[in-house]
């Protein structure tokens, strides 16, 4: 059984008129290799008539964003000319790559009749060799991610990416990065294998869960230690965790901004190619 290392309290983070809470990164921790970054935006109820999400047209490069919609919904649009609308319980997933231009906003449906919201948004690292990749983008519906029904109904494991408990998730992403949103009713466990080399990402949404045996309840980031093969989770009330897991790239991290690189010159070289209209053009 692997050990807990930290837990970490995600911090209040506003974003205009949208309740925001950053788990990663804060001042008690800067990345969890591969994982860079969280974003959980609300829950909060939107008034009819309201102006949605604030993520108007901004450049991404050398990473993937995976959004996880619970409540409410985003509408995407990208330089590379892909759009969607996806609803609660769907998932995006963005490869920036090489780089492009992409907005976030709610949809004209959403604004004009407002309702409830509560998104997270993971920035997950492309290794150096990946970095300059073509981008794409991924929008699923919640009906196209496969669940997993553990104990008896009690626990639902949505297989975003990699393999729970034998089903292979919705995406098959560039590199090895497992997935998942679990619904827990309380009183509901699961036992889950995962390579002790991983670096496991277990962030809680709602509710209080207790893994391998230390409690954790909503907004926090659990960080453990690299020594054991298995997580034993428990939900001590209704629950729902963003768990993923990976091995780290042990690569050097230089964020600056909305661009991900390994050096100050390819950061340097990404601003460069973003006034050069290189990141595709926007059609807004």
């Amino acid at each position: 059984m692997r050990t807990v290392k930290q837990q970490h309290q995600a911090v209040s983070a506003p974003i205009a008129d949208l309740v925001t809470y950053r788990a990663l990164p804060t001042p008690a921790v800067e990345h969890l290799d591969p994982f860079l970054f969280l974003n959980h935006h609300g829950p909060q109820r939107y008034a009819p008539h309201n102006r949605g999400l604030p993520f108007g047209p901004h450049p991404h490069r050398g990473f993937e964003t995976v959004t996880f919609i619970l409540a409410g919904d985003i509408m995407h649009q990208d330089s590379g000319g892909h759009q969607s609308i996806i609803g609660a319980g769907g998932i995006q997933w963005m490869t920036a790559g090489s780089g492009l231009i992409h907005s976030e906003v709610s949809s004209p449906e959403f604004k004009q009749t407002g309702g409830d919201l509560e998104i997270l948004q993971l920035w997950v690292n492309l290794p150096a060799k990946d970095k300059m990749v073509a981008p794409r983008y991924i929008g699923l519906q919640q009906d196209e991610i496969p669940v997993v029904s553990q104990d008896e109904g009690r626990v639902l494991i949505h297989a975003v990416s990699g393999q729970w408990a034998g089903t292979a998730g919705a995406v098959q992403p560039l590199t090895a990065m497992n997935l998942a949103t679990i619904d827990f009713k309380a009183g509901g466990q699961v036992r889950l294998p995962i390579p002790a080399a991983h670096t496991v990402f277990f962030y809680t949404i709602r509710g209080t869960l207790r893994v391998n045996g230390q409690q954790t309840e909503a907004r926090k980031l659990t960080e453990f230690n690299y020594d054991g093969d298995e997580l034993l989770i428990e939900a001590l009330t209704d629950a729902v965790l963003l768990l993923g897991h990976a091995a780290p790239f042990r690569e050097p991290i230089l964020a600056y901004g909305p661009f991900v690189m390994n050096t100050e010159d390819e950061i340097r070289q990404a601003y460069q190619d973003y006034q050069a209209g290189k990141f595709g053009t926007w059609h807004g």
